[in-house]
């Protein structure tokens, strides 16, 4: 089974960085880590919440640009610097917004840093493309 890479231009591009955005295979939908990019891929946001929002923001523009939805996710990996409970919070609510009583599977990690000076947070996801 083949592949396809996307990166869609409505994102930063992130090939300068090594990776790209997406991988689509006739069932599944990769996405790399999502974070709070501007659109030269910095951090665009100091604020944990709005990294938050953005970083979500910025998944559901690339499930889109792969022919998804939110409702196709079916992982989640989240990563969050200074993991406390008002942290926790936010991450809990901005799922519960997307989702409802029905969110994807997730792995929370609380971790020291992420790939750039100023992350606080990144989610990467796996969809489950629909069957035409």
């Amino acid at each position: 089974m083949g592949h396809t890479v996307l990166n869609p231009a409505a994102l930063h591009d992130p090939t300068g960085f090594g990776y790209s955005h997406l991988a689509r295979t006739e069932e599944f939908v990769f996405v790399a880590g999502q974070y709070a990019s501007d659109a030269e891929g910095g951090v665009a946001s100091d604020g944990f919440a709005e990294q938050v929002e953005r970083s979500f923001a910025n998944l559901e523009t690339a499930l889109e640009a792969a022919g998804v939805a939110p409702r196709d996710v079916v992982r989640l990996g989240t990563y969050v610097v200074g993991l406390d409970l008002d942290r926790l919070g936010v991450l809990t609510a901005r799922i519960a917004r997307t989702w409802g009583d029905r969110p994807p599977t997730q792995t929370l990690l609380g971790v020291a840093g992420l790939a750039l000076p100023g992350m606080l947070f990144e989610v990467d996801a796996v969809a489950v493309r629909p069957r035409s």
